[in-house]
């Protein structure tokens, strides 16, 4: 009895996973992402304090945190209308970071990362993009390039200080007026007692948890991950800056309690997959660094939301 021809639309959604060797070319800049990294950071953010009688209350938090990468097998279409399909490559990940004074559970966040070919309708160039649902009630689709640069990662300041809903960002050094953020006088609307180790310089800048990380180490390259949920945004220069995540773009969606009391508007990120030297010559280890900013928009203010990490795979 002759065996059935498999029908066309069968064929046509099937999806075999690829060869390790095929799955790593597919990846393209995520490539070293699966597997498990681990390490620590630092997080800053204000958040509304309704109830308890103040505009903000200002959390800081030490961080431990651990973030794991799967592979995603099979390629995933994207059927075209107005051009040929597209495939997508991909990893899925879970991150969980806790506080590491008190080991509270602080943030938990499944997601994927995805490299998006060239396209011709619309007219783009390759991009990675990131999708994550956050527990608060958010999700976010954060899109941008990346690229390979030799040595280590070179850090923009991160800025901290809260300014109008739609206006350049301040730069590096603006006074801030909000005294929670004076670590020099005790405040009943910050976290108390501060854990021993966070700086006044961590919370005007944080990417200073950054460099202080690496301080001494040899880092021969680093592949740079840029992000964001929109396509541009202005630096408080003088003249003002503007940056351009090239094929960025995507948004933030929030649950309508958010939309009312603390909006989360912007996502903008920057990860450095970097190849390190080890320091007794066992040849190299990957690490992973991290910055990444959240307005929040309340009481008429953008206040950024800002984590950053330094994680060892593995």
């Amino acid at each position: 009895m002759a065996t059935p021809a498999m029908a066309p639309e069968r064929i046509s959604t099937f999806r075999s996973s690829s060869s390790a060797v095929e799955l790593i070319a597919n990846l393209g800049p995520l490539a070293e992402l699966p597997g498990t990294w681990s390490g620590s950071g630092f997080n800053l953010i204000a958040r509304p304090d309704f109830e308890g009688g103040n505009d903000i209350f200002l959390e800081l938090n030490l961080t431990e945190e651990t973030l794991v990468f799967d592979a995603i097998g099979a390629p995933v279409p994207n059927r075209g209308s107005a051009q040929d399909d597209i495939n997508l490559f991909g990893v899925h990940y879970l991150q969980k970071i806790n506080d590491a004074t008190n080991h509270g559970a602080l943030h938990i966040e499944p997601g994927i990362w995805a490299t998006v070919p060239a396209t011709t309708t619309p007219s783009e160039t390759p991009s990675v993009v990131r999708m994550a649902s956050i527990p608060h009630g958010n999700s976010i689709l954060a899109e941008g390039q990346s690229f390979t640069v030799p040595g280590p990662p070179k850090f923009t300041p991160a800025n901290t200080v809260p300014f109008a809903i739609g206006t350049p960002t301040p730069p590096p050094g603006a006074p801030n007026g909000f005294p929670e953020y004076n670590l020099g006088t005790p405040n009943a609307f910050r976290t108390n007692p501060l854990p021993p180790g966070i700086t006044q310089a961590m919370v005007t800048d944080p990417t200073t948890v950054l460099a202080a990380a690496i301080a001494g180490q040899n880092i021969e390259q680093s592949i740079v991950l840029n992000i964001g949920t929109v396509p541009s945004f202005t630096l408080g220069t003088t003249p003002p800056t503007v940056v351009n995540i090239s094929d960025g773009g995507g948004g933030v969606e929030n649950i309508p309690f958010l939309n009312s009391n603390a909006t989360a508007a912007t996502v903008l990120a920057t990860f450095w997959i970097e190849r390190v030297v080890h320091p007794a010559g066992y040849g190299h280890y990957q690490q992973l660094q991290y910055v990444q900013t959240v307005l929040l928009n309340f009481l008429g203010l953008s206040w950024p939301h800002v984590s950053v990490g330094t994680l060892i795979k593995h």
